[in-house]
């Protein structure tokens, strides 16, 4: 069984900065897929961003330029940087991960970007 925590939401003016986090506990395969993914009030849940074991990664357009994923050495935290963000980032910000045959999902932390 995989566990999933996120942290790093919050408040932030339009054109700031936020750093993610999710923290897994349990067994994670080194070919994990471990990503990123979002749901705005009203719309249905969509990719962000997403990292593959061998480190090969993929953005949504819309982030592109703006967010980066990363992944600390053990494999098993990833972070989020969200750069220049948008009032239309504001959504619940869900870690993923695939592995072993099974995806996991995080709690979810809630991004609100001001305008």
């Amino acid at each position: 069984q995989v566990q999933l925590v996120e942290s790093g939401g919050g408040l932030v003016q339009a054109g700031g900065s936020l750093r993610l986090s999710c923290a897994a506990s349990g067994s994670i395969s080194g070919s994990s897929v471990m990503g990123w993914y979002r749901q705005a009030p009203g719309k249905q849940r969509e990719l962000v961003a997403l990292m593959t074991g061998v480190d090969v990664t993929n953005y949504a357009d819309s982030v592109k330029g703006r967010f980066t994923i990363s992944r600390a050495n053990n494999k098993k935290t990833i972070y989020l940087q969200m750069n220049s963000l948008k009032s239309e980032d504001t959504a619940v910000y869900f870690c993923n991960v695939q592995t072993w045959g099974s995806e996991y999902w995080g709690q979810g932390t809630q991004v609100t970007v001001s305008s």
